[in-house]
């Protein structure tokens, strides 16, 4: 199934991304830091959506208090409700 999350307090604007059998896949962000964004979603590939959410949330940048990595793992969560 695939989604569409609007970023809050990032770079980045929206990230895309699909869940199938409870696995992540390709994840897009838009905006944001392209390489390092890039190597985020290649390091999720495949991985268990419960595993990408513990090892993203709570991820910080700089002084703000969330991040692109955590904002995906917001993103699945939000997601996890409607699967």
């Amino acid at each position: 199934m695939q989604f569409e999350y609007r970023t809050h307090g990032t770079c980045s604007q929206r990230i895309f991304f699909e869940i199938e059998d409870n696995k992540v896949k390709n994840v897009q962000f838009v905006g944001g830091c392209n390489g390092n964004l890039k190597g985020i979603g290649k390091l999720v590939e495949g991985l268990n959506v419960d595993e990408v959410i513990d090892k993203l949330e709570g991820t910080t940048c700089g002084m703000k208090s969330t991040s692109c990595p955590d904002q995906l793992a917001k993103a699945l969560k939000e997601a996890k409700e409607h699967l």
